[in-house]
């Protein structure tokens, strides 16, 4: 029952997909509005289908039927509930069911927001674009990705459950689905970009219509991320957040091309500039996320994030190159009409300093993707293995990060067009001192090393400058002056800076300790710290067996790192435990099993600053949220578009110019 009610909804879905595209474009053609009208009952068959679908593959795991070789692989009847249900998006056929319901509910939620605009010729041609997108993810529901594929032979009575790395920490119910709400979110604005090069409506009224829908797509992608290094730092047991992992670059990638479009799209609404430049950005954020699939689900990396080896790589290289192919053909046809208004008076101005920031967030994301698919290409190419490590990531992305951090302190204060030195010297003054503040404080707690100090000046010169204009906006207009683009903006940046900074000092300053061969009631003083080995404590269950081993730090609250054995796989998962502090974590990890007599090893890192990393994420949550909403002095601009499509329409009447 369960594999016939999921091919219903697959079914669904892509039908629905299909049907609406054909629908849509017919009515826009024909200019017949109640075709473009029924568009919506499309969506909600769409929306329908690909609803049953998901409660159909989790009624198959709550239930365990192993009929399914979806469940058969990652289902257990030892898993607890919420890893169970989790389990939807742990491997390959899964996860491409949630993206499917994912893209559903924004082509739902977009249909609702612009219900009144159905006839608009821009609405239509986006929606078309999104249910090209839907039915190609049905579409590989029906053919490499099927989740609901039946076992052939005999039906086991059991299965191994989830990967044990995903079973074992409570982020992994949340890490994915927001950073899905991120990747697919990004759907939205480049339907709208591909609508607008369509119609020939390439001014700013498209970009109004999707700030929003940008915004939150990067937010969700921001703290997706943010909580995929947090489920890092918890689960691995190596004491860091970020391992430059090919999988976790391959997020990091739209993330870093769609932070560049948020900054270029000021420019081009307040001065008519870089019109190709932020379509091109768009077109690339929602094609790395197809790529970024692709890296992920095709198994072509080694990585503890991706899948098993699969036949759905080329289908998503194909989709790839057709949104890029279609994007590259549509700017280059509509050349003549992207020719902007404006240019850029002087170097020294706020578009100036914009520019500047996306030419470095454009090689950031370059030098990010040459390392990522250079080892892929040589595979290809010499059918030889190679790796780029960590050291050429660090060592590219150093100098890139400490010059947008200079670009954050600077380009709040400078104005439009043009900016006057002694502008500037007024604007900088207190940053720049709370910037050397910043430095003499490092060196005095005993910072060094002139990649960290610089790092830790810039950032305290961003921070300045943020909060800067946060102080002077919340003077004119009280903590209602904190909302606001602009000021939301400011606060995201002070988020961004703590994490800079915490991830500087986390890399540069981190100590390790190896206590190999302790005994239980031993202790041992390392890094101004004491630490007694008290007991083991072992425990099973169903689908594990777990040891602990009782560390009391400086004489007071004991922790436990483990280390557990999972049956089905035979694998042997160690779990940190972790004292978080202000200044520093303790990190604990048990090393090996202990011996007879309790005789084991244990590993201690000394992490400094990594809550600093959660308060700037959560920060930046909050900015993007007071970001989205309009200030108190902010009124929107009435955008002329052209007239909609009504059933008495000959011709179509053009109003206004908002095409520039």
């Amino acid at each position: 029952m369960n594999a016939t009610l999921g091919i219903a909804g697959v079914s669904l879905g892509l039908g629905g997909s299909l049907l609406g595209m054909i629908t849509v474009v017919s009515g826009i053609v024909r200019r017949q509005a109640n075709l473009l009208r029924m568009g919506r009952v499309y969506v909600g068959v769409v929306l329908a289908g690909a609803v049953l679908a998901f409660v159909a593959m989790e009624r198959a795991l709550i239930t365990r039927d192993f009929s399914l070789a979806y469940v058969a692989e990652v289902g257990s009847k030892a898993t607890p509930p919420l890893f169970n249900f989790a389990a939807l998006w742990s491997a390959l056929e899964g996860s491409i069911l949630l993206w499917a319901l994912v893209l559903s509910g924004y082509i739902a939620a977009v249909t609702w927001h612009f219900r009144k605009r159905l006839e608009d010729p821009l609405v239509g041609w986006a929606l078309v674009t999104l249910f090209v997108i839907s039915g190609f993810f049905f579409l590989l529901m029906f053919g490499p990705a099927n989740p609901f594929k039946e076992v052939a032979g005999v039906i086991p009575t059991d299965g191994p459950g989830p990967n044990p790395l995903l079973q074992n920490h409570i982020l992994m119910a949340f890490h994915p689905p927001l950073l899905y709400l991120g990747y697919v979110g990004f759907s939205v604005p480049f339907a709208f970009a591909i609508a607008a090069l369509i119609t020939g409506r390439v001014g700013e009224g498209w970009l109004l219509e999707t700030r929003r829908w940008t915004l939150f797509a990067w937010g969700f992608l921001t703290i997706g991320i943010v909580l995929g290094a947090w489920w890092s730092y918890e689960v691995l047991g190596w004491g860091g957040v970020w391992a430059w992992d090919p999988v976790e670059n391959a997020v990091f990638l739209p993330w870093l091309t769609g932070t560049a479009y948020i900054h270029s799209v000021l420019v081009q609404e307040r001065r008519g500039m870089l019109r190709v430049w932020n379509l091109s950005l768009l077109c690339a954020t929602f094609s790395l996320t197809i790529l970024g699939t692709f890296l992920t689900r095709s198994g072509v990396l080694d990585s503890v994030h991706s899948f098993s080896e699969s036949d759905i790589g080329a289908y998503l290289l194909a989709f790839f190159a057709l949104a890029v192919g279609t994007s590259i053909a549509l700017i280059g046809w509509r050349g003549d009409r992207l020719r902007s208004p404006g240019a850029i008076d002087s170097p020294i101005s706020r578009e100036g300093a914009f520019l500047a920031n996306n030419v470095l967030f454009a090689v950031f994301a370059f030098v990010v993707l040459l390392g990522t698919v250079f080892p892929l290409i040589v595979e290809a190419v010499q059918d030889r293995q190679i790796s780029v490590g960590r050291p050429y990531f660090d060592r590219m992305a150093t100098p890139i990060g400490l010059a947008l951090l200079f670009l954050m302190a600077v380009a709040p204060v400078l104005p439009w067009r043009k900016a006057s030195t002694e502008l500037l010297r007024h604007r900088l003054y207190w940053p720049a001192w709370c910037g050397v503040a910043s430095v003499v404080v490092a060196v005095l707690v005993g910072a060094d090393g002139l990649a960290p100090l610089l790092a830790f000046g810039l950032g305290g010169f961003a921070a300045g400058s943020a909060v800067r204009q946060v102080v002077l906006a919340t003077r004119r207009q009280g903590w209602r002056g904190l909302v606001g683009r602009a000021n939301g903006g400011m606060i995201v940046h002070l988020g961004v800076v703590m994490i800079a900074v915490a991830l500087v000092a986390t890399q540069a300053y981190t100590r390790q300790y190896d206590l190999a061969d302790i005994k239980p009631g031993q202790s041992v003083s390392v890094g101004g710290h004491t630490f007694t080995y008290e007991r083991t404590n072992s425990s099973e269950d169903d689908v594990k067996r777990e040891i602990k081993a009782a560390i009391r730090i400086d004489g007071g609250a004991v922790y436990a790192p483990a280390l557990q054995l999972y049956r089905a796989s035979g694998e042997t998962i160690g779990t940190p435990s972790v004292r978080t502090g202000l200044r520093e974590d303790v990190y604990l990890t048990l090393e090996r099993t202990p011996d007879p007599d309790g005789t084991t090893t244990l590993t201690v890192r000394l992490v400094p600053f990594v809550v600093w990393l959660w308060i700037g994420a959560a920060l930046m949550a909050v900015g993007t949220v007071l970001a989205a909403f309009p200030g108190p002095r902010r009124r929107r601009p009435v955008e002329p578009v052209s007239a909609p499509i009504r059933d008495d329409d000959t011709e179509p009447v053009l109003v206004g110019v908002a095409d520039g």
